[in-house]
């Protein structure tokens, strides 16, 4: 898509602004928690509704998240064309107005609330409150605890441990619905994966995050201890769902069905190793954002790699 020429608050520019690419990030936590909900209740009594909203209310709120980074980053400079390394931001950029963009916050916020009301069928009254910290955690990232370096702890939280588990929740039966061990272990998996995203996003940020005085796990820890821990993350996220997944398998007898799990391992395994390698090399500039593109597909092949996983062996 060309984005030279765009209209200002134009159908293309809402659609850049959205950040699509990004919309990944809030499936995969989904997509594992149907696999667990489906390997724990079978086709038959298998809830397709409340799984639907769950995605649907992901992708809207990592829009609404999109675009409340978008406003309040140009309002603050973070987003300064000169120095910026990232992709294009479309209040800075004047594809979309701040006026327009805070009426598109407004919306995409109401639309959330609209598509996650009817979980309180399936989950209970207390949805309210998980859909409430959804929101406000959605607009303190981006004003406040990004400058705190609490991030990548929020990723853990809203992209792995609160999509994961409630999905598998609100999917299962009345009279079975609990958070297991192995779906609380394979939800920190997740938001670990999907941290590796973070990790490298600020590792490329780095510079221009401590002359803003955004303070970043990468900021703290400096550059290469973040190029350790974003290797360790990756692999710890592997090895945990491995592990859950051999334990569910022990005692088949079939060799190919008990070496799905091996395998879907190492499949990340050699993807991410890679990654690594090639962000340590970069090091610097524009050029990470090619780390970025290929750590969110190693995040997408995880998520639905371990979600067919999931599904396979549970047959």
């Amino acid at each position: 898509m060309n984005e030279k020429h765009i209209t200002t608050n134009s159908f293309k520019a809402w659609f850049l602004a959205a950040r699509p690419k990004t919309l990944s990030g809030a499936a995969v936590p989904v997509l594992i928690g149907m696999a667990f909900a489906y390997k724990d209740t079978g086709i038959n009594s298998f809830q397709i509704l409340p799984a639907i909203l769950c995605l649907l209310f992901a992708w809207v709120m990592q829009i609404d998240s999109n675009f409340i980074n978008d406003y309040f980053d140009c309002i603050h400079g973070n987003d300064n064309k000169e120095k910026r390394l990232g992709p294009q931001r479309a209040c800075s950029e004047g594809w979309i107005t701040l006026k327009a963009m805070k009426t598109g916050i407004i919306i995409t916020t109401f639309l959330g609330c609209i598509i996650g009301l009817p979980l309180i069928i399936y989950g209970g009254i207390e949805m309210i409150l998980v859909g409430v910290l959804c929101i406000l955690f959605a607009f303190l990232y981006t004003t406040k605890l990004s400058y705190l370096g609490l991030g990548d702890l929020l990723v853990l939280v809203f992209f792995g441990i609160v999509p994961v588990c409630l999905t598998y929740y609100v999917i299962m039966p009345d009279n079975s619905q609990t958070i297991t061990i192995e779906v609380f272990l394979a939800s920190i998996s997740c938001g670990l994966v999907i941290d590796t995203l973070l990790l490298v996003n600020n590792y490329r940020d780095r510079d221009n995050d401590k002359q803003d005085g955004k303070k970043t796990l990468v900021v703290r820890i400096g550059e290469r201890n973040t190029e350790k821990v974003y290797y360790i993350v990756g692999i710890i996220a592997a090895l945990i769902m491995i592990i859950i997944q051999q334990n569910n398998i022990y005692n088949y007898n079939n060799i190919w069905i008990k070496s799905i799990p091996t395998g879907v391992f190492f499949i990340y395994f050699i993807q991410h190793t890679m990654t690594w390698r090639k962000m340590k090399k970069i090091n610097h500039g524009k050029e990470l954002n090619k780390m970025l593109g290929q750590t969110s597909k190693n995040m997408i092949v995880f998520g639905i790699l371990e979600s067919l996983s999931i599904v396979i062996t549970s047959l």
